[in-house]
């Protein structure tokens, strides 16, 4: 049971990361028609958002400090960093353990401009063009932010830990009445599904419930219709790919605590996240994010030592087979709307 317990758990964690990329790539494509294949890349350059606020905060100067010699009786410099200058050392030394947290509030912003940029730039351009169009121009895109990446801040894993708060681990077992240390889990990731969950809802209580989001999901249902009625739907659905842009960015930076940033995490992540999309259904949102967790706990449980030792590298096509079981069953995905994708 504490097994079970603890994969459930795992995949909880790759669920909630799956199901946030999703359901801004099924933003896209529902509001604008658009399979954005740079949508991976999106996530990945919220993880750097972190990786580069976390550099800039822990920039320093040297200073002489008296109390600290030198083996000849000279006083030493010391690094400082300039945050602890400027806020005081527990102030300044507190903001720089928080700046993954803290570099949400700089990608909110960066990720609805790259957004944006990207939409008007690029994206309006291909919304009458077939989907391989699509596809092709956007999967360029993607190889080319991955490159840039890749130039600044070089070819390897760059760690960004999680505040000093939440770098142990929290003992399931005892809170479930099992022995200690039968199930324990970091503290991080179970901060990362609860921000999951927060950002989750937050997204569909504002298309649900605010005029804005009314209106866009009309759009969603039938753009032309909405338009004759004196709606500017292509600005509101310019506003929802800045949306999923920073959903996106947001998810990315919170996940560089549990996987280190490097430049292939986008793609690593955008195969995945597009078979989960089609899984749940081309177009549904509540279809990414139920796909999203299903598929995220059955490769956790794929991912065990006993099961891949019945069937060895199982855990590497599970969800894959699970997509074509699904798709030959059902072809529009769990959720999945009439007309979608069938033209």
């Amino acid at each position: 049971m504490d097994a079970i317990i603890l994969q459930i758990l795992n995949g909880l964690d790759k669920g909630s990361a799956y199901a946030l990329i999703a359901l801004g790539l099924t933003l896209i494509f529902g509001t604008l028609g658009v399979v954005n294949f740079a949508h991976g890349a999106l996530f990945m350059i919220g993880a750097f958002v972190a990786v580069t606020l976390q550099r800039l905060l822990g920039l320093s100067f040297d200073q002489v400090d008296p109390t600290k010699s030198d083996f000849m009786g000279n006083p030493l410099k010391v690094k400082v960093p300039y945050a602890e200058s400027w806020f005081g050392p527990e102030v300044g030394a507190a903001i720089i353990d928080w700046s993954v947290p803290l570099a949400i509030l700089l990608a909110i912003p960066v990720m609805l401009l790259f957004g944006f940029i990207l939409e008007r730039g690029l994206i309006k351009h291909f919304y009458k063009r077939p989907h391989a169009d699509q596809i092709l121009v956007t999967f360029g895109l993607a190889i080319v932010l991955q490159e840039l990446i890749k130039y600044f801040f070089g070819a390897n894993p760059i760690q960004t830990p999680a505040p000093s708060a939440f770098t142990g681990s929290f003992d399931f077992g005892v809170l479930l009445g099992f022995d200690p240390n039968a199930i324990i889990y970091p503290y991080w990731r179970l901060v990362y599904f609860a921000f999951a969950a927060l950002v989750l809802s937050g997204v569909f209580a504002f298309l649900r419930y605010t005029t804005f989001g009314m209106v866009v999901r009309a759009g969603m249902a039938d753009r032309e219709t909405v338009g004759l009625l004196g709606i500017n739907i292509d600005k509101r659905f310019t506003i929802m790919f800045g949306l999923a842009a920073a959903v996106a960015g947001i998810a990315g930076v919170m996940y560089a605590p549990i996987l280190s940033p490097n430049y292939h995490m986008g793609m690593d992540f955008l195969v995945l996240s597009f078979v989960v999309v089609v899984v749940g259904g081309m177009g549904s949102l509540p279809g990414a994010v139920a796909a999203g967790f299903l598929l995220g706990i059955l490769q956790s449980f794929a991912s065990m030592n006993e099961v891949k030792s019945l069937i060895p590298g199982i855990d590497q096509v599970i969800i894959y087979l699970v997509a074509i079981i699904i798709l030959l069953t059902r072809p529009r995905g769990l959720l999945g709307r009439a007309g979608v994708m069938e033209d």
